[in-house]
C-alpha cells in the first residue's frame, strides 16, 4: 500500500512516498482495519519522525507516520461488537500502530469511534488528537469552569482552536481570552463562531501580561510553552495551569503512550531524573504563586471520542482545516509539513486526502 515515511530520523522534506508498505491484516481479536480516506498532521508526527525520542527509543524504518485519520471499516475481528464493516469512523492510533498517513491503518476497537456523521473524512480527521488533548486537559480543572476566565493562546492553532470552543460551548466559561497575530484577528470569530472568544489579543503588539488582568485567569492551557511566563495572570489558591508545551516529568514520558509499545523502552536514567528535576521546578515555582501546573499527555479512547461526536453534531465543535494536499503529491506534503514543523502551519490542521 502507499504510505508517506521517514527513511530515517529527518525532517519533512527528505519524507518518502513508499507503494511498498505491507498493507495491515487482522491479528488479534479485537482490530479494526480502516480504509484511510483523510489523515491529519499534528507537530508531534513531524518530531517523533525527526527523532526527538531517539535517545530512548530504537525504530524500525521506514518510519510510517501519522496518528490521526478517518475512513471506512473494512475488516474487525470475532470480538468487536460496536463497529461493523462499512462504518465511518475516525481515530487518533495508539504508537504501537502509528502510521495513519497510509490507505489503510489498524488498531484496537477501544480506539475507534464512529465519526461525526455532518463531517466530511478531511473534517473528521482533523478532530481527534487536537480535541481529545483540549477536553482531557479542560477536565483537569477541579470543580465547574462554569463562568470562569479561560486563558488559550494560539486559538487558532489546530489543539488552541478546539480547547477555545469546548472551553466556552461545552464548559460553559464565562470568558475565553485567546492570542493570534494581526492578520487573523478577524478569522477567529469566522472559524470558531461569533461568541466563543470574549478577548482577543494581537501579541505581535501587546503582551497578554499587560492586557488581562493580574490574577484573574482560572484556568490556562498552555499551547506555547509560556506557563511560567503567565504566571501573574493566575487567581491564587484555585487556578491550574495545564500544558502541552514545556516538557513532561521523566516519570510522565516513561509511563506515556509514547513508551507504550512491544519493545518497552526505557529512558535513560539520567533524562528521566533530569526531566523529573525540571518539572518539579516549575511546579515549586507555581506553587510559591498558589498556582497548580502540570503537564499533560493525551490518553486516545474511543469514549471521549464518542463525547466529542456528539459535541460536534450538535453544533457545539467544529474542526478548522487549513491547508488540504493530496497524498500522492509528495512535494505538497513535504512543503505543508514542513510548514508545521518550523511552527508557521497557518491556521487550524493540515490534512492530507488519502482516498
Amino acid at each position: 500500500m502507499l504510505s508517506i515515511v521517514a527513511p530515517a530520523h529527518c525532517e519533512p522534506l527528505s519524507y518518502e512516498l513508499n507503494g511498498n508498505v505491507p498493507e495491515p491484516t487482522i491479528s488479534d481479536s479485537h482490530d479494526v482495519i480502516i480504509k484511510v480516506h483523510a489523515a491529519s498532521v499534528n507537530p508531534i508526527d513531524l518530531k517523533k519522525a525527526a527523532g526527538v525520542f531517539k535517545i530512548a527509543i530504537k525504530e524500525r524504518f521506514p518510519y510510517q507516520i501519522g496518528y490521526d485519520c478517518a475512513g471506512e471499516v473494512t475488516a474487525i475481528g470475532r470480538n468487536v461488537s460496536k463497529l461493523k464493516v462499512g462504518d465511518q469512523v475516525y481515530t487518533r492510533l495508539p504508537e504501537a500502530y502509528r502510521g495513519s498517513w497510509a490507505e489503510y491503518a489498524k488498531c484496537p476497537d477501544r480506539f475507534v469511534a464512529k465519526m461525526p456523521s455532518n463531517m466530511s473524512f478531511a473534517h473528521a480527521a482533523a478532530i481527534p488528537l487536537a480535541a481529545l488533548t483540549a477536553m482531557q486537559a479542560l477536565q483537569k480543572y477541579k470543580g465547574s469552569l462554569a463562568g470562569k476566565t479561560v486563558f488559550v493562546p494560539a486559538g487558532l492553532s489546530g489543539t488552541g482552536s478546539m480547547a477555545c470552543q469546548l472551553a466556552k460551548n461545552v464548559f460553559h466559561a464565562g470568558k475565553v481570552i485567546t492570542t493570534v497575530s494581526t492578520s487573523k484577528i478577524s478569522r477567529v470569530p469566522e472559524l470558531l463562531g461569533e461568541g466563543v472568544v470574549d478577548q482577543i489579543i494581537d501579541y505581535t503588539t501587546e503582551s497578554p501580561l499587560k492586557v488581562i488582568p493580574p490574577q484573574s485567569v482560572d484556568f490556562l492551557f498552555d499551547t506555547t510553552g509560556q506557563a511560567m511566563e503567565f504566571l501573574p495572570l493566575m487567581i491564587p489558591s484555585t487556578s491550574l495551569i495545564i500544558s502541552i508545551a514545556t516538557q513532561p516529568s521523566g516519570t510522565q514520558l516513561q509511563d506515556s503512550g509514547i513508551m507504550d509499545r512491544p519493545d518497552k523502552p526505557k529512558l535513560p536514567w539520567y533524562i528521566l531524573m533530569g526531566l523529573n528535576l525540571v518539572d518539579s521546578g516549575r511546579k515549586f515555582y507555581a506553587r510559591r504563586s498558589g498556582v497548580e501546573y502540570a503537564y499533560w499527555f493525551m490518553e486516545p479512547n474511543a469514549e471521549d471520542l464518542d463525547a466529542l461526536r456528539a459535541n460536534v453534531e450538535d453544533g457545539l465543535l467544529r474542526p478548522v482545516v487549513g491547508k488540504q494536499v493530496d497524498i500522492r503529491d509528495i512535494d505538497g506534503v513535504r512543503e505543508a509539513c514542513k510548514m508545521v514543523f518550523d511552527g508557521k502551519g497557518g491556521v487550524g490542521k493540515t490534512v492530507f486526502r488519502v482516498t
